[in-house]
């Protein structure tokens, strides 16, 4: 409990800024008390609806949001967040199950997290989530050092640092799970990669549930990537399989 928090970003001079939305009354109070130690700032809420407008009404680095909450659940709250911001959220929660963690990534969620969990584990997902997503600097002042983690394909430029996807002159915003997910089938390029291998390389899902969330996700990657998403040309149905992403179809 005595780790200090190093993120490893950039140009630092704002402390972190977390919310934590959790009915357990207790945990939040050990929670804050453990966060300010590390020098980060800390909202709380108790209930669903307090918490979603904590979430909406100023910019955070990152939150942390219970399943199981009084007035709305979490995944109420979390697809409301996403109808208006991309900030990290990390879903906490004692339901274990595959599905569950899959309904949650799929609403939006970039992490999840199974109760009891030790601090130090929490701290490290926290770390991981701030460096790749770097949202304590804005994104007018990013500047792309050499080597910056893009894949340009078909006139579009996917940014993963940034989280973005440039197509044209539109930039649109994406969530670090789709994000992954991109950079998964490119890794792949041209091989068909079944929804069962997604879910455990990407979502880190490894007992049977369903994968229906992988469509979800390809639905919304397709329109997107697609000139005409009901005829895809990069992300491409392998029937019997998955799917397969190729960069430029002939």
């Amino acid at each position: 409990m005595s780790e200090v928090l190093s993120t490893d970003l950039p140009n630092r001079c704002i402390p972190i800024s977390l919310l934590l939305i959790d009915d357990d009354i207790g945990l939040c109070g050990l929670m804050k008390e453990f966060f300010i130690e590390q020098q980060m700032e800390v909202e709380t809420a108790n209930d669903g609806r307090s918490g979603l407008a904590l979430a909406l009404s100023r910019r955070f680095n990152l939150v942390l949001l219970d399943v199981m909450l009084p007035a709305m659940d979490g995944f109420q709250v979390l697809r409301e967040i996403r109808r208006k911001s991309s900030v990290p959220v990390i879903m906490l929660t004692a339901r274990v199950g595959g599905a569950d963690r899959v309904a949650g990534l799929e609403t939006g969620a970039d992490d999840y997290l199974p109760k009891p969990f030790e601090l130090p584990i929490l701290i490290a997902r926290i770390r991981g989530l701030l460096r790749r997503t770097e949202w304590l600097r804005p994104a007018e002042n990013r500047q792309a050092p050499p080597g910056r983690d893009r894949y340009l394909f078909a006139g579009k430029v996917i940014d993963f640092d940034a989280l973005e996807l440039h197509v044209g002159d539109r930039t649109l915003q994406l969530t670090l799970m789709e994000a992954n997910l991109l950079r998964y089938l490119i890794q792949h390029e041209g091989k068909a990669v079944s929804r069962k291998a997604m879910l455990e390389e990407v979502w880190g899902v490894r007992e049977d549930t369903d994968t229906r969330a992988i469509d979800n996700f390809i639905v919304r990657l397709r329109r997107y990537l697609e000139d005409k998403p009901s005829s895809p040309r990069h992300l491409q149905t392998v029937r019997g399989v998955g799917y397969r992403f190729v960069a430029n179809p002939e």
